[in-house]
């Protein structure tokens, strides 16, 4: 299965039919047919009727037209039984999910649902009635759950895309495991209405795809609150830009990192550092105390009552019918009294003050997906610890409100894949998809399964996208810079490097911390070319991000070397009497660099 990215270009320059691409993922079902990954899937004539008509129709400016989709099973699609893994639970929804809803709206089809660790919970795919979804890249290897039928129809190259959901890391470690992209997004972006409930809270619907492109493609479709969805909430998107030229990475220190002994994966993540270095990032070390502290809240802690109250009614009436692994973690102890709820929910409020001070004036943080593979025996052996083990780098990023992108980073000779999260505060997913679609294609790795080449990065369009706006800085807010995390929190995105024209001066401003240039505009040709960043912010972050501009700056419009003009910095004129002017260094970060 080629990308969706491809997929679409082929639709629409009539080189093939959606029909076409539909009868040839279904030959993929089927010589996949026993490695247990689907639990239902729709009759291939519907699913070409369905074809036919949207061909008929023309893409009416629909994002995802005629592409296929898998839906991972405890996520409802009107005409196919919802399971989440447990036949005895099963049910005939009347709807589609929110997210589901979405997608056909955008003009995907859905062919099928897939399996999943039962009622989600689990991180290593084994833990389903239906079987255990085949890792396909090594046959003895777990191939990560919960959402791991999802995971592996899209390494397969049965579909470009699907969908999984996401509470304690199952929307990354399949993708982690199966050299796949996993995109987690921030709380409530995604609706998670008509979604079967792990800890509702926390659950999030995540996307699995060959690259970040088609991962944000599919994000763009399903993202916006949802009325009826008391969990939605307003949360900005951004626009997938390029890779900032500067970014402050923190990693965990090393008394911090994991591999569980595996020297590979070790190995794997140091290389994904050089990697890092090699696109611009500053690697910043930082202390992971109060991210694993809040990671054992998860299951430790009152959280694990909301997966109780998921499988209540079925484990008071028939519990026989639960996995004996299921029922050991759900309802395996007492559950925590209020007293213990409210004790937990102050512990979480002070792990995550202390977790947004560790993240503080840095572009995001980079963990390994998972500490190494875990074979199927393993996983026999220890069903829970092996299990446990999986989650070190992700159990604690719903509870902290960050959003995550998991990408690959490494596949050994022996099969094994090694992959990397890039994880950020709520908000900033377009900033983390920006950092991970270079990183993704500097790997230089195949996708998924397939052996297909990662392709070319898409160049990225010119002129603000809908429901953004273009602004250029020149100072404190350039990548790397000290205010640049104003930019990122509010969903923005690095789109080029570029300068002004030669009408404008800079200037040294007094004051700070921290330091601030001022930007002149003059004359035509009385000034000099003046290097900046253009970075892209949704509508309502800009207006945030005005209002907190200070005195002598403001906004106006820039003209730019490259012929655009866009809205920027610039200074009030009597701000600039006794200024140093730095107009020679040719730009801030230059005047910043020769001070040190």
């Amino acid at each position: 299965m080629p990308t969706l990215t491809s997929i679409l270009s082929r639709h629409h320059d009539g080189s093939r039919t959606i029909a076409e691409t539909v009868a040839a993922a279904y030959a993929r079902l089927r010589a996949h047919a026993d490695e247990a990954l689907f639990i239902s899937f729709k009759p291939e004539a519907e699913a070409l009727a369905e074809a036919e008509r949207l061909q008929a129709e023309g893409p009416q400016g629909r994002p995802l037209w005629g592409v296929p989709v898998a839906v991972k099973d405890n996520i409802d699609v009107a005409g196919l039984a919802t399971t989440a893994a447990c036949p005895a639970y099963a049910y005939e929804p009347r709807r589609d999910a929110s997210a589901v809803a979405r997608l056909k709206a955008a003009g995907a089809i859905i062919l099928g649902k897939t399996n999943l660790d039962q009622f989600a919970t689990g991180l290593n795919g084994t833990r389903s009635p239906y079987g255990t979804p085949r890792n396909t890249l090594r046959a003895d290897l777990v191939p990560g759950g919960s959402s791991s039928g999802s995971a592996s129809a899209v390494a397969a190259g049965i579909v470009p895309v699907a969908l999984g959901t996401d509470t304690a890391g199952s929307g990354r470690i399949p993708a982690g495991l199966q050299n796949l992209v996993g995109l987690k997004p921030s709380l409530g972006l995604v609706p998670t209405a008509g979604v079967v409930p792990a800890c509702r809270t926390l659950d999030c619907v995540s996307v699995f795809a060959l690259t970040v492109a088609d991962a944000w493609l599919v994000l763009q479709a399903l993202a916006g609150p949802d009325a009826d969805d008391p969990f939605s909430r307003a949360v900005p998107l951004g626009r997938l830009g390029a890779c900032p030229p500067r970014l402050r990475l923190c990693v965990p220190r090393e008394q911090d990192l994991d591999f569980a002994g595996d020297e590979e994966a070790r190995a794997g993540f140091e290389q994904a550092l050089v990697r890092a270095q090699g696109l611009g990032a500053e690697i910043v070390p930082i202390d992971m105390t109060p991210f694993y502290q809040t990671a054992q809240l998860l299951y430790d802690g009152p959280w694990v009552a909301e997966r109780w109250l998921a499988i209540r009614d079925l484990h008071e009436r028939e519990p026989e019918e639960i996995l004996p692994v299921i029922r050991a973690v759900i309802a395996g102890k007492p559950l925590p009294d209020a007293a213990a709820t409210f004790a937990a929910r102050y512990r979480l409020a002070e792990l995550s003050l202390a977790a947004r001070a560790a993240l503080k004036g840095l572009g995001a943080l980079m963990v390994p997906t998972a500490p190494r593979p875990v074979t199927l025996a393993e996983m026999t052996a220890d069903p829970i610890g092996a299990n446990s083990m999986l989650g070190r780098y992700t159990n604690f990023v719903n509870l902290l409100d960050l959003c995550a992108l998991a990408v690959p980073a490494s596949l050994a000779d022996d099969g094994t894949a090694g992959g990397v999260t890039f994880i950020a505060p709520s908000g900033q997913d377009a900033a983390l998809a920006s950092i991970g679609a270079a990183f993704h294609a500097a790997s230089g790795l195949p996708l998924g399964a397939t052996g297909v080449p990662h392709p070319p990065l898409a160049e990225l369009p010119v002129g603000a996208a809908p429901d953004t706006v273009e602004i250029a800085v020149v100072g404190a807010h350039l990548s790397g810079m000290p205010l640049n995390g104003e930019l990122t929190a509010l969903g923005g995105s690095f789109l080029r490097a570029t300068t002004t024209t030669a009408d404008y001066r800079l200037f040294a401003l007094p004051g700070g911390p921290p330091a601030r240039p001022g930007l002149l505009r003059l004359g035509p040709g009385e000034g000099a070319p003046i290097a900046l960043e253009v970075w892209s912010l949704p509508v309502a972050g800009f207006g945030a991000f005005v209002a907190g501009i200070p005195a002598p700056l403001g906004i106006g419009t820039l003209a730019l070397a490259d012929g655009s003009r866009v809205k920027g910095f610039l200074c009030e004129a009597a701000a600039t009497d006794g200024a140093r002017d730095i107009s020679n260094f040719g730009g801030w970060r230059a005047f910043v660099a020769a001070q040190i």
